[in-house]
């Protein structure tokens, strides 16, 4: 009997060769089609759901398979935008896809797989789960591997996932490279051939972040201090704003009376966000080789490792602090916070300063092109 198989068919070319795949090797396909947003009177952004929806459609029916639409809109609302909100109202700077594949794509969605009987379900991920062992099913079982295509892969979006989950995940995708499945897309003659690249918020679209968030967080205007506590100008509030973000020119910063000097000074030079002083409500900038801009140690709480238990320490990996960023070397040890007293707080060091380490983001720890897992910023 074929092992049935439930597509997550966002409407993107990336889950449409998913489907195409997966009916070519015999497989018995199911696509669905997720909604998660749709606009409201207090939040609003860019979804398409309705133009997606109409995509993944025609993608099923090109492929002569069913397409089921299930809605997650309330756990979506729930666990990955209240989680969003709530970081930023605290200064710190979240990534939302990460909650989404561990709470929404990988959690509810793959509970309603189970569900509906299916044996698997298959993303559009750009990524590799490796079963490691001798057919037992015991902890560090299933490896997330690095995708092919590097520009591509999106193991860091997927390193808090756990066992349970990827027992059930088939990312189709890892094996190949951005350019091969849209030429597979076209030899498929899907309809999402030539779709563009999606970008923004998951699920919710591209808006500017700052006028998303004051849908929900309220203004607290402060001072604009240098690294000296000369004031600059004021901000809207310390939730808008993240580490390492170019500021402004300073042509652009209201400046109080008698600070002109200072701006004609400084009108050639960028000015980035370099501290969050929470005490005093101040947002400190100032010029990109700024030593607050560039750590060489970070501190990461709330570890998961993707195995289920914790490496041994110290540990010689690899670093990523943002999707896309090349790995850095690093040592990983256990955080001591008091004096002998180890924790479950990771102390990263790395071999050269790392620019930006923004607390909310997630650090993620890499050995030998395995993810091993992360954790945020603390």
């Amino acid at each position: 009997m074929k092992e049935k198989i439930l597509v997550a068919m966002s409407g993107g070319v990336d889950s449409s060769v998913v489907a195409a795949l997966l009916v070519q090797q015999g497989y018995d396909v199911t696509g669905a089609y997720m909604k998660q947003w749709s606009d409201t009177k207090e939040v609003s952004g860019l979804c398409t759901w309705k133009q997606d929806r109409r995509d993944a459609m025609r993608v099923a029916a090109h492929l002569d398979i069913p397409l089921i639409t299930l809605d997650f809109e309330k756990e979506y609302k729930e666990w990955v935008m209240g989680y969003m909100f709530a970081e930023y109202k605290k200064g710190r700077t979240p990534n939302p896809d990460v909650m989404c594949n561990s709470f929404i794509k990988f959690g509810a969605w793959l509970d309603k797989a189970k569900e509906l009987g299916f044996e698997r379900m298959a993303t559009g991920h750009y990524a590799k789960v490796l079963e490691t062992g001798n057919g037992k099913r015991e902890a560090g079982t299933f490896v997330l591997a690095q995708a092919n295509d590097n520009d591509k892969d999106q193991t860091y979006f997927l390193h808090q996932l756990n066992q349970e989950q990827f027992a059930y995940t088939m990312f189709p995708l890892g094996e190949y490279t951005k350019k091969e499945v849209r030429e597979m897309a076209k030899k498929f003659d899907l309809p999402t051939a030539d779709r563009a690249e999606s970008m923004g918020i998951c699920f919710v679209g591209e808006v500017p972040m700052k006028e998303f968030l004051q849908q929900k967080i309220k203004k607290t205007p402060g001072n604009i201090v240098n690294e000296q506590g000369v004031v600059l100008g004021e901000h809207e509030g310390l939730a808008f704003y993240t580490i390492g973000q170019r500021h402004l020119g300073m042509q652009n910063v209201a400046l109080p009376a008698g600070r002109q000097e200072f701006r004609m000074q400084n009108d050639r030079e960028p000015l980035y966000v370099l501290d969050k002083k929470f005490e005093t409500n101040e947002l400190v900038v100032g010029e990109e080789d700024s030593a607050l801009l560039h750590k060489k140690e970070i501190v990461v709480e709330n570890i998961h490792w993707i195995s289920g238990h914790a490496p041994k320490f110290p540990l010689k990996c690899m670093v990523r602090l943002r999707h896309r960023q090349p790995l850095q070397n690093a040592e990983c040890s256990l955080a001591c916070r008091q004096a002998g007293v180890q924790n479950e707080e990771l102390v990263i060091s790395f071999s050269e300063p790392q620019r930006a380490a923004t607390p909310g983001q997630f650090s993620v720890i890499y050995k030998d092109d395995v993810c091993l897992g992360g954790g945020a910023i603390a």
